[in-house]
């Protein structure tokens, strides 16, 4: 493989160049047996995992703002790509913002080089199975460490990851996170499970039974609502919208360009680039803090937008998108991943009533 040129910045002509190797394969990420792994390493060797790192930790130290707008050109390139990214540095962040070091000192470089992959397994303690009486996954003091029992539900890259952070809940509320290797006795990781959409992402649950891990592995905890503690806890809010809006500018652009041959089209086209364009703002003020930040009006918001416009998308492909392997269908699919993926109550709430009465 090539030397690829390291993305030290969001405005440069080498990410331009990533996003298109990026957009050349995407269209190939289809089943649960065609995991990104090249692209991966692409990205890994274009620096990206360490946009979201300090110097010190041998990253990029890249703000707020110019992450957001990183992972704009990536979602927009390849969506399934983009949210295996966004797990693995939920799980980098984590480790990386941990207050013990022994974790980051084994694995954090590998992480960003790419030699090794890391995701998480944390959404039973956010909007998964939060309704249970029982945790999906406990921990349970033994000696200077914790028993884990139970399953992680919805783990992306489950069955290549070498390393997993795991949330558990103990009996009396308080919650742990913890770096959990792959080959710990006693986890199996599933296959990956065949989705409507971004199925090459290999989500699927892991089980964990009698695994036992050490204070020493322990990120954060035990307390409660552990995920909003430290660093790397970006979970759905913003990050979420902005691989909706990134998506939304994909299908915005496909539709610009049957408009500079359609003339039927050019005014939906140009109103969907002002919406999507006022998006791209927002999400940039957000980030920024430049401007007034509501994340559950903002994801209501990226989700009918990418709903919308890659549906606009479609009907302007006619027949031919309808066709398997043309990239308006996949979009159109990888859209309802915003109905499901970490998406707020209230924000569920309000899309229901949108479809059930029109408003």
């Amino acid at each position: 493989m090539h030397d690829l040129t390291p993305v030290e910045s969001p405005y440069g002509k080498s990410l331009d160049g990533l996003a298109e190797r990026l957009r050349q394969r995407a269209e190939h990420h289809r089943g649960v047996g065609d995991w990104p792994a090249q692209s991966l390493k692409d990205c890994a060797q274009s620096g990206v995992y360490r946009w979201f790192l300090p110097v010190s930790q041998g990253g990029f130290a890249w703000s707020e703002r110019e992450q957001t707008l990183g992972y704009l050109r990536l979602a927009e390139a390849d969506l399934t790509t983009t949210f295996v990214i966004t797990q693995l540095m939920g799980a980098i962040r984590r480790i990386a913002g941990a207050s013990g070091d022994s974790v980051a000192q084994e694995w954090l470089e590998p992480l960003i080089s790419g030699d090794r992959f890391a995701t998480v397994g944390i959404s039973h303690l956010t909007t998964s199975r939060r309704h249970l009486s029982t945790p999906a996954l406990s921990a349970t003091p033994e000696g200077t460490g914790y028993r884990l029992n139970g399953i992680a539900p919805w783990v992306t890259g489950a069955p290549h990851a070498d390393l997993l952070v795991i949330g558990a809940a103990l009996d009396d509320q308080r919650q742990i996170l913890a770096a959990v290797p792959a080959q710990s006795a006693g986890l199996t990781a599933g296959r990956g499970v065949e989705l409507v959409a971004l199925s090459a992402s290999c989500t699927d649950q892991v089980s964990l039974n009698e695994v036992y891990v050490d204070q020493s592995q322990v990120l954060a905890g035990p307390t409660e609502h552990v995920l909003q503690a430290g660093i790397g806890t970006r979970t759905g809010g913003l990050q979420t919208s902005t691989l909706a809006v990134g998506l939304s500018l994909a299908a915005v652009r496909f539709l610009e360009d049957e408009a500079s041959r359609r003339e039927d089209l050019r005014e939906p086209a140009a109103e969907l680039r002002r919406e999507v364009s006022s998006m791209e703002e927002t999400l940039l003020q957000g980030s920024d803090g430049s401007g007034d930040c509501n994340a559950a009006e903002i994801r209501a918001a990226a989700n009918r937008l990418v709903l919308r416009s890659t549906q606009a998308a479609l009907a302007a492909a006619k027949g031919a998108g309808f066709v398997e392997g043309h990239p308006v269908g996949r979009w159109c699919r990888e859209a309802m991943f915003f109905l499901v993926w970490s998406c707020p109550q209230p924000v569920l709430h309000a899309h229901l009533c949108e479809l059930a009465f029109g408003r």
